[in-house]
């Protein structure tokens, strides 16, 4: 199974970010909690079996140890943009092993104190494109992932209908292995440039 896990903004502020998505589209957020490793800490927009998160530097010292951290910071550095996305794979072994990745352990505590855990590869490969996603694997039940979050959106959002990229979707199906995935692709520099999400209204796109 292959399926878009969650997308990441790089806010300066987590509290203006989510204040920001909330009055201009109409999408609620709940604390989400720290990346010590990394040097970030990120809010999250539940979105059922997907999420948005909201990702910040909270130690620019260790943010700038690593090549995640390092992305987190630059990003930030001309505002709040769009970061980076994750598909979520069942054979995430089998895949960094096909590209030259490392499969490494992650976790972070929730603001309940349950510790949320999972695999992740090639979210600190440097030669990743910008629209690219790295890969992950959850490790416990469905129910605490952090799209599960029980939430009301005032514009009803509940989940991503599809991602706008620019960049070549020949190099994404190489990196994916051909996986069928709800994306689109513009001309451009590379990255993300939009996603839409599905709502009982119709298509709401944030940009």
């Amino acid at each position: 199974m292959v399926s878009i896990d969650h997308v990441a903004i790089a806010a300066i502020d987590l509290d203006r970010a989510a204040a920001r998505l909330l009055d201009e589209v109409g999408l609620a957020s709940v604390p989400g909690g720290r990346h010590p490793r990394w040097g970030t800490a990120n809010r999250i927009v539940p979105l059922g079996d997907t999420y948005l998160e909201l990702i910040t530097v909270e130690d620019e010292m260790a943010a700038t140890a690593s090549v995640f951290g390092s992305a987190v910071v630059r990003a930030v550095s001309d505002g709040d943009r769009w970061l980076t996305w994750a598909v979520r794979y069942d054979r995430i072994d089998a895949t960094a092993a096909r590209l030259g990745l490392t499969v490494e352990a992650g976790e972070r505590a929730r603001p309940d104190g349950r510790v949320l855990r999972w695999r992740n590869a090639g979210t600190d490969d440097p030669g990743r494109a910008p629209e690219l996603p790295f890969f992950i694997e959850w490790d416990g039940p469905e129910s605490i992932h952090p799209g599960r979050t029980r939430i009301d959106h005032p514009s009803g959002a509940r989940g991503i209908a599809w991602l706008e990229l620019d960049g070549d979707p020949a190099v994404l199906d190489r990196w994916t292995d051909g996986a069928e995935l709800p994306v689109r692709f513009s001309q451009g520099s590379g990255g993300i440039r939009a996603v839409v999400l599905r709502t009982p209204n119709g298509e709401l796109v944030v940009r």
